[in-house]
């Protein structure tokens, strides 16, 4: 394979590479009659970029090599995204310096190599090492798609602008009405004291093309989608957006008579949440603040016991109660050395129905020393 690129075609070629290092760590380079395609796919198998460029967009264009019948398999081959990067890092650079670049891949050499012919005779050669590889090609079908909005670069381009570089995923919402929304999707776990929420509207008047038969709403990640957006702003071509219900691929188109490029990106699906099911839309009523019925009023009682047969001012022993929640610890301000600090009105009102033998009396030697209130506490304080 052998192809020449000149002009401003070397930097439309260079932010395709770029795009595609949003979206994958390897570039796969395969040679077709129609034209050369770049492709590129994430780890997680959730995104898929794809550029074809068109015979036309070269100045010669050879996809195979010469003397090889057409009986031989196509050359494809995968080259690190990394080192395919570091060839059209500096785009300005590219612009002012570069006349033309020549891309050749020889499997009889073993070789990939990408030429840059500068001004004043000055040629840099980069010999990048490859691997073979079969055909990476993502099935989609834009036909399948019940919704769709094409619309110019730059305003697009404006519209994610406002989001942070951070921001993982956004939310493209469209309605029947007119309206067209991008808004920042947080994840449920996240605080929302400490994350920031932006959200831009758009009218239908904007879009070169508004398709949409109901209201929907799309998550898809914003790092490939600022890739994609990059390129078709420097080469100015509109954007197609074509998209389904939550849970379908949303895919990404742009056209020329010299290239095609194609972003496909996974959307986040809706899953029906628990209490949903369980309560088919019926709210639950909240709980009271003091649930009578689930107290350990038992854990209380045993506590609260104290001997009435031990001799005068000698100390008797707490009986140890592990499912007490509460802190039993010593207290300063009585002669007693335990105390428990639990709910006023909790003790008090069990207490007094229940066990009114329990209450404080002088043969107990136990003060029960209550501060009235919803939320008071109540130090019982009791001894030998």
């Amino acid at each position: 394979m052998k192809c020449i690129v000149t002009g401003g075609n070397v930097k439309a070629l260079g932010k395709a590479v770029h795009s595609l290092s949003r979206v994958g760590d390897e570039v796969y380079i395969e040679p077709q009659q129609e034209g050369l395609s770049l492709r590129a796919v994430n780890a997680s198998r959730s995104a898929y970029a794809c550029f074809l460029f068109a015979p036309l967009f070269f100045q010669h264009y050879l996809p195979r090599e010469s003397g090889s019948s057409s009986d031989e398999g196509a050359l494809r081959c995968k080259v690190l995204m990394k080192s395919f990067l570091a060839v059209f890092r500096s785009l300005p650079s590219l612009e002012k310096t570069v006349e033309k670049c020549l891309i050749s891949l020889s499997f009889r050499a073993s070789r990939f190599r990408v030429q840059l012919h500068c001004k004043y005779g000055v040629v840099k050669t980069h010999d990048l090492s490859f691997q073979e590889c079969e055909s990476l090609q993502a099935v989609f079908d834009t036909g399948q798609c019940a919704h769709a909005l094409r619309a110019p670069p730059r305003l697009l381009v404006d519209a994610v602008v406002h989001f942070p570089l951070t921001l993982a995923e956004v939310t493209l919402g469209a309605s029947p009405g007119g309206k067209v929304s991008f808004r920042s999707y947080l994840e449920e776990e996240a605080e929302p004291g400490r994350m920031m929420k932006t959200e831009l509207c758009l009218s239908e008047d904007e879009f070169q093309a508004f398709h949409i038969k109901k209201e929907t709403q799309v998550t898809f990640c914003l790092k490939e989608f600022r890739g994609l957006l990059s390129f078709a702003e420097s080469s100015n071509l509109p954007l197609n957006i074509h998209f389904d219900i939550p849970g379908r691929p949303a895919i990404f188109t742009l056209e020329d008579p010299v290239l095609e490029a194609h972003l496909v990106l996974a959307t986040l699906s809706e899953p029906e949440s628990p209490s949903s099911q369980t309560t088919k839309g019926t709210p639950q009523p909240l709980a009271p603040a003091y649930d009578l019925t689930c107290d350990d009023i038992d854990a209380y009682m045993i506590a609260m016991e104290t001997t009435c047969d031990g001799t005068e001012g000698k100390e008797q022993p707490i009986r140890p109660v592990s499912s007490v929640p509460y802190s039993l610890a010593q207290s300063s301000t009585s002669h007693s050395p335990w105390a428990i600090h639990v709910p006023a009105k909790r003790c008090w009102q069990r207490t007094a129905r229940e066990n009114p033998e329990m209450v404080p009396n002088d043969h107990m030697k136990t003060s029960l020393m209550l501060v009235l209130g919803e939320d008071a506490s109540a130090e019982l304080v009791f001894g030998g």
